[in-house]
């Protein structure tokens, strides 16, 4: 079976590399540094991606790095993923659709000794992927209009070290130090009359930034988490290129010319979850987060930052007292649901995003290894003057691979 499990899940992965060639495509990733990525590990897509108090002693819990106090002893653990997505954009005159394949995680986690542990992880941090064609927007105070046409790809990728450690039986902390690094080439034209301006741009960026945890056990079946995200300047950099043409006269003024942008701002961040297990079968999670990206004082051309509320639930099965000889026995089923206020505001409303998602996790012999699927449906934005509502589906594959060190095989 273990055979047969990897076999099908590098299946999908090469199926879902080959159902498209692109990264995440969303008109929204206009805004700042691009769409802020979901690459969660394991099994937490297929339960809304809440986990905050969920421990890391099956899978790596990329939520909260004081999970890692619970990481079992001689356990090496390895965690990639990828995922499809099929989005059909709408605004009020036409709708269209795109198939898109995201690499989602590498990850890789052991204890250091029975009371702690570390892990490494890269992911995307944020996908800039868009193209928008003659999108009629004001003038500042003025009854005018211009025509905005733009294309833009990169963003940033997200490097960071965790460490957990289990104080006490009930209390574990934990810190992870993050590297954001990346760029985002953007081209602009400006259509004004019978002026046209074309805006070459490429921006790079570079910072650190932390993160704080602690998971406290209750008892044996409640189970509450925090993290607090500290805010960060990330360092940004651009090359451009402007060049006018009025009346058919071409006219170049800038040309890769190097200067300092101002420097991109991350809020501070705070969490809460809970985990509740009952009778060992069913386990509920719930999560709240909370991004002051107001605190930042830093705004888009073409939207406002605003604080962020994001709110998710998950349930998950698994009967621990079932005949775990037999294989069917041994799969969890996942069900969850995201809401996520946004941290925009375009034209004085929010573009928020809501999702549900159902799951499974298909065990690979008597070991943490799993093959994680799960299928999400969101929706995104809203129909409105400048607004574009996005629906997608959502395919998440995270392979989990689990590993035994320097334990004797015994013999009877």
């Amino acid at each position: 079976m273990k055979n047969k499990i990897v076999f099908f899940s590098c299946f999908i992965l090469m199926s879902l590399t080959s159902f498209s060639q692109s990264i995440s495509s969303s008109p929204y990733s206009l805004y700042g540094v691009g769409s802020l990525y979901d690459s969660d590990f394991g099994s937490i897509p297929s339960i809304g991606s809440s986990g905050i108090a969920l421990p890391s002693n099956n899978f790596i819990n990329n939520l909260n790095p004081a999970s890692l106090g619970s990481m079992p002893l001689n356990h090496f653990m390895l965690d990639v993923g990828g995922k499809a997505i099929a989005t059909t954009y709408q605004n009020n005159s036409r709708s269209e659709k795109r198939n898109n394949f995201q690499f989602s995680h590498l990850a890789f986690a052991f204890p250091i000794t029975k009371r702690s542990a570390f892990s490494v992880a890269l992911r995307p941090y944020s996908s800039a992927s868009y193209k928008i064609s003659n999108l009629k927007l004001p003038i500042a105070d003025s009854n005018e209009s211009y025509y905005l046409t733009a294309g833009g790809t990169g963003g940033l990728n997200n490097f960071d070290f965790s460490y957990g450690y289990r104080v006490t039986e009930k209390l574990s902390v934990g810190a992870s130090a993050a590297l954001l690094f990346g760029n985002v080439v953007d081209d602009r034209t400006f259509s004004i009359l019978n002026s046209i301006t074309n805006v070459h741009k490429k921006t790079d960026y570079n910072g650190l930034r932390a993160t704080l945890g602690m998971q406290y056990k209750i008892d044996s079946t409640l189970t509450i988490g925090a993290t607090f995200k500290l805010p960060a300047q990330i360092k940004s950099s651009k090359i451009q290129t402007v060049e006018t043409i009025t009346d058919d006269v071409y006219n170049a003024i800038e040309t890769d010319v190097a200067s300092d942008v101002d420097d991109y701002y991350l809020p501070s961040e705070i969490g809460v979850g809970i985990s509740k297990k009952f009778k060992k079968v069913l386990t509920t999670t719930f999560d709240y987060q909370k991004s002051l990206w107001k605190d930042t004082k830093q705004s888009d051309l073409y939207g406002e930052f605003v604080n962020q509320d994001r709110f998710a639930f998950g349930l998950t099965y698994f009967n621990e007292k079932r005949n775990f000889r037999k294989y069917w026995d041994r799969v969890q089923y996942s069900a969850g649901a995201n809401f996520d206020t946004g941290y925009l505001e375009v034209d004085g409303k929010r573009v928020n995003d809501a999702s549900i998602s159902i799951g499974v996790r298909l065990p690979i012999e008597n070991t943490f290894s799993a093959l994680n699927i799960s299928y999400s449906y969101g929706q995104k934005g809203r129909i409105a003057n400048d607004l574009i509502k996005e629906n997608y589906h959502k395919l998440s594959i995270n392979l989990s691979l689990d590993g035994i060190w320097f334990v004797k095989r015994k013999f009877e």
